[in-house]
C-alpha cells in the first residue's frame, strides 16, 4: 500500500505595513485605476468605470490609461509617485489573472 503525504502551503503572512484605510463612500470622490493589464482587463475595467459613474453621484473616475499599466510597472516607485501626485481619493488595483 502506498502512503501519500500532503502539505498545506496556505500558511500565514505577517502584515508589516497595513493598507490605506478604505474610503467611507464613493460619492464625490476621485478614483483611479492601476491595472496589471491582465486577462480581460480591457473589457472589465471600462465597464467598471461606467458602472461607478452611473451609481455614485459626483464621482470622477480617471481614464483607464491615466497611470502606467502592466505588471512590470505598476509596482514601481514612479507609478506610486504619479498616483500620489494625481490627488485621487482611492485607487482600484486590478485586474487579476
Amino acid at each position: 500500500m502506498v502512503t501519500l503525504e500532503f502539505h498545506d502551503p496556505s500558511g500565514a503572512i505577517e502584515v508589516k505595513q497595513p493598507f490605506a484605510p478604505r474610503v467611507a463612500a464613493l460619492e464625490g470622490k476621485r478614483i483611479g485605476f492601476v491595472s496589471n493589464d491582465q486577462w480581460q482587463a480591457y473589457r472589465m475595467l471600462p465597464l467598471l468605470k461606467q458602472l461607478l459613474e452611473a451609481d455614485f453621484a459626483g464621482i470622477e473616475v480617471l481614464p483607464l490609461d491615466a497611470f502606467p499599466q502592466g505588471n512590470a510597472v505598476i509596482g514601481s516607485e514612479e507609478t506610486a509617485a504619479q498616483v500620489k501626485q494625481s490627488g485621487v481619493d482611492a485607487v482600484i488595483i486590478g485586474n487579476a489573472a
